[in-house]
């Protein structure tokens, strides 16, 4: 039987309002930078939901998956939002060339680190992995004038980085070594950390290699788990840039 769109929304929708909150609404919204109001659900609630409507749905197709996807991320609220980043990753293996461009579609209005790295890190980055020619659309965001698709190129690395194919994630990082923005030094820090982890000495030797001009920012986060020896060192030979 085909999925009721409407219908299986607003149950979610329902589910969501009644279950039971864990954190004040006002202080979750400022934590996660939500640009839409926040109800103040945990994440393993709404995984929840997503997992009792996934054993009720074993045969959803990707255009129902999408359809309910797309249904959810309209409404003005964090966690159905969520819902809809969630349900995707959930049914990873059915996802299409639709679910790709439902996703992208959404990156600009995931804003606040929260909704834009879940985003970036769950569905875009499965579906990167799953069809590498998308990777050129990640360095396509990497000039990108909204700060957050910038952000999601690199959290959109994510299962390249786990299986230690280290190739693509160090091309596109390069382009954002000196971005302006503090989140996107950020994660360009936390990115070439994780990288790090996988392979210390090739990350070290770029970071080497790339010391001039490098943000102080993209230097601590990247180091967290290096020496400070290393770290010390990166510091003494970057070009000052101010208050970076």
């Amino acid at each position: 039987m085909a999925l009721e769109i409407g219908a299986a929304k607003k149950r979610i929708a329902g589910q969501i309002r009644n279950a039971p909150k864990v954190a004040s609404p006002a202080d979750l919204e400022s934590y996660v930078g939500s640009p839409v109001p926040v109800l103040g659900l945990s994440v393993p609630t709404m995984r929840a939901i997503v997992a009792t409507f996934a054993k009720a749905h074993k045969r959803l197709t990707a255009t129902e998956l999408n359809a309910l996807g797309a249904a959810l991320w309209s409404d003005p609220v964090f966690e159905e939002k969520s819902l809809a980043i969630l349900l995707l990753s959930w049914y990873e293996k059915i996802l299409d060339d639709d679910s790709w461009r439902l996703a992208v579609g959404w990156v600009d209005a995931a804003t606040g680190w929260a909704l834009s790295d879940a985003l970036a890190s769950g569905p875009i980055a499965g579906m990167v992995y799953a069809k590498p020619s998308r990777f050129q659309d990640l360095l396509r965001w990497t000039r990108a004038k909204n700060i957050w698709r910038r952000r999601a190129s690199t959290y959109a690395l994510y299962r390249f980085v786990r299986a230690g194919e280290l190739d693509k994630p160090f091309r596109l990082l390069e382009r954002l070594l000196n971005d302006d923005e503090l989140w996107v030094q950020r994660a360009v820090g936390t990115w070439l950390r994780e990288c790090w982890k996988q392979d210390r000495r090739r990350t070290e030797a770029f970071l080497r290699n790339h010391v001039r001009g490098l943000p102080n920012v993209v230097i601590t986060v990247a180091t967290e788990r290096a020496a400070k020896s290393f770290r010390d060192e990166l510091r003494r030979n970057r070009v000052n840039r101010g208050t970076r």
